[in-house]
C-alpha cells in the first residue's frame, strides 16, 4: 500500500509538472539567443548619422538668445555634439542650414531655408496636434501612477514627434487629459510630473489590439491579438527555443494598459506584458525605433527590470538591437521591410524628411561648387602645362643656337691654332 501510495504521488507530482507555467520549468532569463547583425537595418541607422550630427549642431543655435551664436563658441562645442569635423567645415558642406556672417567676429543663424522649415515644423504639429495628444495620453495610461516626470518626457519629445514646447503648446490645450503638476522650469528639467486627468478607454487598446478588431471589421471574426514574428533571412532558432516561442504565443495577450501589480516577475505572463510595453512604446515612436538608454529612463514608470534589454535578444523576430553608432538601439521588425525601409509610415517622419532635403540642398550646392573650383584648376593647369612646354621651346632654341654658337667658335679656335702652329714652323 505504501508502495502504490507513494507510486500514486510520484505519478501525481509528474502530471502537476507538465501542468506548470513555462515559468517554472524553464527560466526565461536563461534562455540565451545569439545576437546577429542585420545590415539592412544597420544601414537604415547609419544613413541617419548626418541628420543626428546635423540635427544637434542646429539646435544650439537654436536654443541660444536671440538664436544667435558666435561661430567660436559654436566651435567650442563641437565635442559636446559628437561633430567629427570642424563647425566650419560642416556649415561649408551643408550651406542652407545656418547663415555665417562675414569676420572678424562670424556669427551662426538660422538660415532662410531654416525658417521656412520651422514654420512648417509649426504648422504640421498643428495639424497633428490630436494624434500627439493622443499619444502622450498613451504613455501615460502604461504608467503605473498614469503620471510620467517631465524631465523624461522631455528626453524622448522627438523620438514620439512633440513638439519642444509641448507643455506650451500642446498640454494646455487639452485639459481634459493633462495636469501639470510642480514647476518645470525653463529646460524641462525642474522636478514636475505630466498626470493624466481622466481614463480613455478608446485610447487603452494597443496597436495590436486595434490589428485585431480592424481585420475583425474585414473578416467578421476578430483574431487573438498576438505579435507578428518575422525571422530575419538565414536566421534560425534552436528547437529548445523554438518550442519556448511557440508556447509562449499561445498565452493570452496581456495589454500593456492593464495592471501589472499581479503578475510574477519571472512568469512568461510577465515577459508577455513587457514585449507588449516595448512593443507599443517602440509603435508610437515616429521611426519605430528608439535607442535603448532612453526607454530605460521609463523602467520605473512601466514597472519594467533593470535586465529589460535583454528582452529585445530573447525576441529577435520582434525586435532587433542595432549596435551603429556607438549606442544600442532597439527596432521594431514588422515596421521595416527586407531593405531596411519604413513601411509603417508615421504622419510626423514629414519633419525628418523635410529637414534631410534642405540639407541635400545644400550638400548638392557645395558639391556643385567644388566641380566648378575643379574645372577651373584644371583649366589653369592645362594653360600652366602649355605655357611651359612653349618655355621649354624656347629655351631647347636657345640652347641649340648657343651649342652652334660654341661650334662655330671652336671652329674658329681651331683655325687660330693652325696658324700659329705655321708661323712656328717657318
Amino acid at each position: 500500500m505504501l508502495l502504490r501510495a507513494a507510486a500514486a504521488a510520484v505519478a501525481a507530482a509528474c502530471g502537476a509538472h507538465r501542468r506548470l507555467p513555462l515559468s517554472t520549468t524553464r527560466c526565461i532569463s536563461s534562455l540565451k539567443v545569439p545576437w546577429r547583425r542585420d545590415p539592412a537595418l544597420d544601414a537604415a541607422i547609419a544613413r541617419d548619422r548626418r541628420f543626428r550630427l546635423a540635427s544637434r549642431l542646429v539646435r544650439e543655435v537654436l536654443l541660444s538668445p536671440g538664436r544667435r551664436l558666435l561661430l567660436r563658441f559654436l566651435n567650442r562645442r563641437r565635442e559636446r555634439i559628437r561633430l567629427p569635423v570642424r563647425v566650419p567645415t560642416f556649415l561649408r558642406r551643408y550651406p542652407t542650414l545656418l547663415s555665417v556672417s562675414p569676420p572678424p567676429e562670424p556669427v551662426a543663424s538660422p538660415s532662410p531655408q531654416l525658417l521656412a522649415f520651422l514654420d512648417f515644423a509649426s504648422r504640421l504639429h498643428e495639424l497633428h496636434a490630436p494624434l500627439l495628444a493622443s499619444r502622450l495620453a498613451k504613455l501615460l495610461m502604461m504608467s503605473s501612477s498614469r503620471a510620467l516626470p517631465v524631465c523624461k518626457i522631455a528626453a524622448a519629445k522627438r523620438d514620439f514627434g512633440l513638439p519642444d514646447d509641448f507643455l506650451v503648446s500642446l498640454v494646455p490645450r487639452y485639459p481634459h487629459l493633462f495636469r501639470l503638476v510642480g514647476d518645470p522650469g525653463p529646460d524641462a528639467s525642474g522636478n514636475a510630473f505630466l498626470e493624466l486627468v481622466s481614463w480613455d478607454d478608446r485610447l487603452a487598446k494597443s496597436v495590436i489590439e486595434l490589428r485585431a478588431d480592424k481585420e475583425a471589421d474585414v473578416v467578421g471574426i476578430r483574431p487573438r491579438p498576438n505579435f507578428t514574428v518575422k525571422l530575419p533571412r538565414g536566421f534560425y532558432l534552436k528547437k529548445e527555443m523554438r518550442e519556448w516561442v511557440r508556447d509562449w504565443l499561445e498565452l493570452p495577450y496581456v495589454s500593456p494598459y492593464a495592471s501589472a501589480s499581479e503578475l510574477h516577475p519571472a512568469s512568461p505572463e510577465a515577459e508577455k506584458r513587457l514585449i507588449g510595453v516595448l512593443h507599443e512604446v517602440l509603435s508610437l515612436s515616429v521611426e519605430r525605433r528608439m535607442a535603448v538608454p532612453i526607454i530605460g529612463k521609463f523602467c520605473e514608470e512601466y514597472r519594467l527590470s533593470n535586465a529589460f534589454a535583454n528582452a529585445f535578444t530573447r525576441h529577435p523576430g520582434i525586435f532587433y538591437v542595432s549596435l551603429k553608432g556607438g549606442i544600442k538601439t532597439a527596432v521594431l521588425r514588422e515596421a521595416y521591410n527586407e531593405d531596411g525601409e519604413l513601411v509603417d509610415r508615421d504622419p510626423m517622419i514629414e519633419l525628418k524628411e523635410r529637414f534631410v532635403a534642405i540639407m541635400d540642398e545644400g550638400h548638392k550646392e557645395y558639391l556643385e561648387g567644388l566641380r566648378r573650383k575643379n574645372e577651373e584648376l584644371q583649366k589653369q593647369r592645362e594653360g600652366a602645362a602649355r605655357k611651359d612646354v612653349k618655355v621649354a621651346m624656347v629655351d631647347e632654341y636657345d640652347f641649340m643656337s648657343d651649342m652652334e654658337e660654341s661650334e662655330g667658335d671652336e671652329e674658329t679656335d681651331e683655325v687660330m691654332c693652325t696658324r700659329r702652329q705655321r708661323k712656328k714652323a717657318l
